[in-house]
């Protein structure tokens, strides 16, 4: 359980930087508190996306993964997130990613927050 919660805190935190960074990132609300459930809603539901869709999109681009050297990990990684601002709309979440060169530069830039937030907080295996 408390993976699960840092997992979470980790992806609301890499969406936020997302956010923050690219204009064509948008998560609205009427208050903070608002855009900060929306934002953990929106986290939980990358975290299901990544969790569910991401292994069979691995499995089924390995040969391109091979030949491009990992490179279609930037694809991979802008489809999630696409996919999770597809989601979003239709549950009514104020979460929206405009185009794919900005879900390509999105995707980097949650993998390397997240990263970073993975190897500052702690997880079950400590």
């Amino acid at each position: 359980m408390k993976n699960f919660v840092v997992k979470t805190i980790a992806n609301a935190a890499a969406l936020a930087v997302a956010i923050w960074l690219l204009k064509d990132i948008t998560l609205t609300g009427e208050s903070t508190g608002r855009k900060t459930l929306t934002l953990l809603l929106v986290a939980l539901l990358f975290g299901v996306v990544n969790f569910v869709v991401k292994p069979v999109v691995k499995l089924l681009s390995l040969p391109l993964f091979i030949l491009t050297l990992g490179l279609i990990t930037l694809v991979s990684n802008a489809l999630m997130l696409l996919l999770t601002s597809w989601l979003a709309k239709e549950l009514n979440l104020a979460f929206h990613v405009q185009g794919f060169w900005t879900a390509v530069l999105g995707g980097v830039i949650i993998s390397i927050v997240s990263w970073a937030m993975h190897m500052v907080l702690p997880d079950d295996r400590d």
